[in-house]
């Protein structure tokens, strides 16, 4: 068991230390999640037409501040967003005792739907900023993977308080995911700091002020920069892969086919697996937009050949059926694998070193203007024109497949443009995850503790910044 174990466990040691904390955090909101429906209804008191209306509005709040709190998280920093936006997640669980109303309910449910939305965003952009280029997006399938496992026993932890039945314990649930999630804001803290790129001052923007007197406007503002929107966008719709995961697939199991029920349980039961063993695998080898991009058609495809599998099993009966199933299933599964690993490779190349909050926060945004619109559209072409209907999903796919390539080529070329060379061409600093010292770098392991036998993180750091290259146009960028 320990052998499988440190195998199963990156090598790296700060992507190890960043595994356990994806994974304590991760079951800590699994926990609430699971049994949110309860809480909201049986210890809050409201409706579920109440509930459906407070998540939406927390939804929009998330949405509105998500670029404006990257920038926030660029100013404040990466890592220090991340401290400090789980520590006010802590506070915000801990506040729910409080909630006894709707008004109440969502003066908590608001400020935490934004204190995650800071956390994500400096979450990622730490995650790009602390790992070398070649390294980033294999440690960041490894997070994931750490991630759903700690759902799936947050999950199992939050539905043993359900099976219960008891409402004092319900009632615990959310002040035990403070507690973890404070534990988890300490624990980040713990992490060293990202090396810092050298700074640019590209001379577009020069040009651009000079053309334009009076006006203020940022060329390096993630917003302007339209290719990268649309990139982001594409890959919304390209993470449509969830919407059949979670909802058309469902639908259709239990209104179009003879499946019983209980095969949901293993459907579900192998993506979970799949999420968890796979992601690494999926991932490994990307690195450039290249890469990236041929992850994102490998994903494609795996959603097209689910199309086709799924819209025949109207027809079929029996153990076929079931079969059928599970194995659009699988296939579905592995075009989230696959795109999981094309986005983050993309985002990693064509956003600007120097503003990677920001950038996620477009991420965010983008993401969910690509996405928003599927679970109903999905339900609806599935479900009521059948066969036809899987097709013009899967047109829909390829369509934004076709159309991810020419957007994420003209990320380049606005980079270029605005003196931000694509990261082969520049240098790197001493990177945290390179020194083979370990002494002070992002691949050191959580030592144990001899006393005790807990991990014991790298000590804090801040990294000098790096001395000007000769080249103005070029910087320093290793996350």
């Amino acid at each position: 068991m320990p052998s499988l174990l440190s195998r199963l466990l990156p090598e790296d040691r700060l992507t190890r230390a960043m595994s356990y904390q994806s994974a304590l955090s991760a079951f800590a909101e699994g926990a609430f999640i699971t049994g949110e429906a309860v809480y909201f209804t049986q210890v809050v008191g409201l409706s579920p037409a109440q509930v459906g209306l407070m998540l939406t509005l927390s939804l929009a709040a998330a949405f509105v501040f998500s670029v404006p709190l990257g920038r926030l998280a660029d100013r404040v920093g990466t890592r220090r967003s991340w401290i400090v936006g789980s520590a006010l997640e802590a506070v915000f669980f801990a506040s729910w005792f409080l909630a006894g109303s709707f008004v109440t309910a969502l003066a908590v449910l608001i400020p935490l739907s934004l204190a995650n939305t800071w956390v994500r965003t400096g979450r990622s952009a730490y995650q790009m900023q602390v790992f070398p280029r070649e390294k980033r997006v294999h440690a960041r399938a490894y997070l994931r993977a750490a991630r759903n496992a700690g759902y799936s026993v947050g999950a199992l932890a939050g539905g043993t308080a359900l099976a219960l039945d008891s409402l004092t314990l319900v009632h615990a649930v959310p002040l035990f995911t403070s507690v973890v999630l404070l534990a988890n804001s300490y624990w980040v803290s713990r992490l060293p700091e990202p090396p810092r790129p050298e700074p640019v001052v590209p001379a577009v923007a020069v040009a651009e002020g000079a053309a334009r007197p009076g006006r203020r406007r940022d060329p390096r503002a993630a917003l302007r920069n339209r290719p990268f929107v649309l990139t982001t966008f594409l890959n919304g719709v390209l993470g449509t892969h969830q919407v059949l995961l979670m909802t058309v697939i469902p639908l259709w199991l239990v209104a179009e086919t003879d499946a019983p029920k209980v095969v949901l349980a293993w459907l579900y039961g192998t993506n979970t697996v799949m999420a968890v063993a796979l992601q690494v695998a999926a991932a490994r080898g990307v690195a450039t937009v290249s890469d990236s991009l041929r992850a994102q058609r490998r994903g494609a495809l795996c959603f097209l050949v689910s199309c086709g599998i799924i819209a025949v099993t109207h027809d079929t009966v029996g153990w076929v059926t079931i079969v059928l199933m599970w194995v659009g299933h699988v296939t579905v599964t592995g075009a989230e694998l696959y795109q999981s690993a094309g986005q983050w490779g993309l985002v990693a190349e064509l956003a600007d070193p120097e503003r990677r909050g920001e950038y996620e926060g477009v991420v965010g945004l983008g993401y969910n203007l690509g996405s928003v619109w599927a679970p109903a559209a999905y339900t609806y072409l599935a479900m009521s024109w059948g066969a036809v209907g899987w097709a013009v999903i899967a047109a829909v796919i390829l369509a934004a497949a076709v159309a991810i390539h020419p957007a994420a080529r003209a990320g380049e070329r606005h980079l270029r443009r605005l003196g931000i060379a694509p990261e082969t061409e520049r240098g790197t600093a001493d990177d945290p995850a390179d020194d083979p010292a370990g002494a002070r770098d992002g691949s050191q392991d959580a030592a144990e503790d001899p006393a005790e036998g807990k991990p014991v993180l790298p000590e804090p750091r801040t990294e000098a910044r790096a001395e000007p290259r000769q080249e103005p146009s070029l910087h320093d960028h290793t996350g």
